[in-house]
């Protein structure tokens, strides 16, 4: 099995409860208030490790209590925590979430250290190589995401992407990912951008939407979800693309990884927050 290696965001969610979303200007009340580990860089390493995959988190904490206590969380999951840089003078991320009484949510995050991270912080990406991955998300600098794709894509690294939350990468860099894997609003804003178009000199895109509760579909394969009981959306997708990585990983095809990534994100909807317990 090869390393999966997770570049991207450790936040810390707080969530509460509420009966539905505001609409603009308008206040709702909330129910309670948890403080839970998130960010969807470390939720999919999570993920991944939970998985059996053996996994390495490049990414940034504040020094603060918080950082200190991230770094061990990911040590309970098996997760190597050497290129996770604890930096001065930050405050660990974090995410607002409302999750209403259906299981649906909306996500405000306010990026703290994971914004410092740098190209410099992409050293261990060299003592990688062909049968390992490298799974990144968009919660860190976005020059810094573009810089470890071609990095990684140069010592024949396979690349995922999760385009979350969307922005706009170069089209080499988008095309270097086998997949990209984005949910359908993502994929409208992905086809509005005419991005696609300009991948083709690159080989085009390799594309898997996440459907929700209809499942997924990448290419030509189409994976349905299980049927359960939403009780909290918030780490459906991580769980999803970490699972994925995992299988890739592994050594797994698409269908096989797809049902993989499906049955994770099925079991992480029946749970509050976004991630399990060690």
């Amino acid at each position: 099995m090869g390393t999966v290696a997770v570049l991207g965001s450790l936040n810390i969610d707080l969530v509460t409860t509420v009966d539905r979303h505001p609409r603009p200007g308008e206040t709702v009340l909330g129910e309670d208030l948890t403080r839970v580990f998130g960010g969807k860089g470390a939720n999919q390493a999570i993920a991944a490790a939970a998985m059996g995959a053996q996994v390495m988190m490049i990414g940034r904490v504040g020094d603060d209590d918080e950082g200190a206590r991230y770094i061990e969380r990911l040590k309970e999951f098996g997760v190597a925590t050497d290129s996770v840089v604890v930096t001065p003078g930050h405050a660990t991320g974090h995410a607002l979430i409302p999750v209403s009484r259906d299981g649906e949510n909306s996500i405000i995050v306010i990026g703290g250290a994971n914004l410092q991270l740098t190209e410099e912080d992409l050293a261990p990406l060299d003592a990688l190589g062909e049968g390992d991955v490298l799974l990144t998300v968009l919660e860190v600098p976005l020059p810094v995401v573009e810089a470890a794709v071609r990095r990684a894509t140069s010592r024949g690294v396979r690349v995922v992407i999760n385009v979350s939350p969307y922005a706009e990468l170069a089209a080499e860099v988008l095309a270097a990912a086998d997949p990209l894997i984005v949910n359908e609003h993502e994929a409208r804003l992905l086809e509005e951008s005419g991005v696609a178009r300009s991948a083709q000199q690159y080989g085009g895109l390799s594309v898997l939407t996440t459907l929700g509760a209809e499942g997924a579909r990448w290419k030509d394969i189409s994976v349905p979800a299980d049927k359960v009981s939403a009780v909290d959306t918030t780490g459906a997708g991580d769980a999803f693309c970490g699972a994925l990585g995992a299988a890739l990983a592994a050594g797994s095809d698409k269908r096989t990884a797809m049902e993989a990534a499906t049955a994770a994100a099925a079991v992480a909807v029946q749970r509050r927050g976004a991630q399990p317990e060690p």
